[in-house]
């Protein structure tokens, strides 16, 4: 089945080597999302990157740093996307969150269930 609509979509960039409570905080988000029943999540690591610190990530082959840039691709409805927000603002330390309206197509098995 072939669902369509719109949706919100939140881009939260930031560092590899960022923490929430001793853990990843890529991983720490997905979980999040995973726990308010967000419809998907998905990390992407950087090849190269700077923010609002002007600082360049990249992964360093020859240190213990692998500070790469990460974004967090976050889609679902604005009331959903509302839920998380909050967690967001204590989560993320340094960063950028970046929210648009997107237009899904999402496909579904015929029974509508998430796998």
């Amino acid at each position: 089945m072939k669902l369509e609509g719109t949706a919100k979509m939140l881009r939260i960039h930031f560092g590899e080597d960022d923490k929430w409570k001793d853990k990843p905080l890529y991983r720490a988000i997905v979980e999040k999302c995973r726990e308010l029943d967000i419809a998907g999540a998905t990390v992407f690591r950087g090849i190269e990157g700077y923010g609002a610190s002007t600082l360049i990530r990249r992964p360093h082959h020859l240190s213990f740093s692998h500070d790469a840039p990460l974004m967090v691709s976050v889609i679902d409805s604005e009331e959903q996307i509302q839920k998380l927000l909050p967690y967001l603002d204590e989560m993320v330390a340094e960063g950028l969150i970046a929210m648009s309206n997107v237009e899904v197509i999402k496909y579904v098995h015929q029974d509508g269930k998430r796998s």
